[in-house]
């Protein structure tokens, strides 16, 4: 892809994503952002848009700010400017009010994208040439799935979208617990993320099997790992379900 990309926004997500667009050779990509932070070396942002219309604009501003912040590129965007969005709960619907006759793909990226391994969640009623400019543009920062039904979005949020804060949770909880258990910290967390790493590439080594069957084949009865699992499992599930039901819930807020 050689279409000019602006990109309205680079913190976390927008950076993640703009460093792994540099990697593929995607853009030119032309920066929007009044006080980015991070930027990949050789990048310059702009505090307001250039000369000129863009073939695609990823909006990847807070929700909140969204309207505000994309009052000067209204007039900017046309039948061929294809809009982008990687806001958490701001509808299509709500993206068209803005931008009438342009097409948009709603995305839901996650951190990982930043070194290859995200999961991206793709909406769109644009047709197959929006869909495989945003296959273009996600491809490189991991998996991409495709959701038949938009209201879908609160729910990845919630999974994929906030999951990696999760995982860095239980990381520091376990070498928390590592600590307590008598581990030196530095050891502790060094065997956490170690930990971590290798049951996820466990996990993805083989996808067909399912996670419950890795768990099983760690696990001798009456061992130790039991033992913990009968201690973890029980308020495990019903926690993640209150947790992901919380995100959900925020992210409808968000889209108003």
């Amino acid at each position: 892809m050689t279409a000019p990309i602006w990109l309205l926004g680079c913190g976390n997500m927008g950076g993640a994503l703009l460093r792994r667009w540099l990697g593929a050779e995607l853009g030119p990509v032309v920066v929007i952002d009044p006080a980015p932070r991070g930027l990949p070396d050789g990048v310059e942002a702009v505090a307001t848009p250039p000369a000129g219309r863009p073939d695609i604009i990823v909006l990847a501003v807070k929700p909140q700010l969204w309207w505000a912040a994309t009052e000067a590129l209204a007039d900017r965007a046309g039948p061929t400017t294809l809009i982008v969005s990687i806001m958490a709960g701001v509808t299509t619907a709500a993206m068209a009010r803005r931008f009438p006759a342009s097409p948009i793909i709603r995305a839901m990226p996650n951190t990982p994208a930043g070194v290859g391994h995200g999961a991206t969640a793709l909406f769109s009623t644009a047709g197959d040439l929006a869909e495989g400019a945003a296959e273009a543009l996600f491809g490189p920062a991991g998996m991409t799935f495709w959701l038949r039904d938009e209201v879908d979005f609160d729910a990845v949020t919630a999974v994929s979208g906030s999951g990696p804060a999760y995982v860095f949770a239980f990381i520091e909880g376990l070498a928390a617990a590592a600590v307590a258990a008598g581990l030196a910290p530095d050891l502790a967390d060094r065997l956490a993320r170690a930990t971590v790493i290798g049951a996820a590439a466990l996990a993805a080594a083989d996808p067909a099997v399912p996670p419950g069957e890795l768990r099983t084949r760690v696990t001798s009865p009456g061992g130790t790992t039991a033992a913990a699992l009968d201690v973890l499992r029980p308020g495990l599930d019903p926690l993640l379900q209150r947790a992901v039901a919380a995100a959900a819930e925020r992210s409808r807020q968000l889209g108003g």
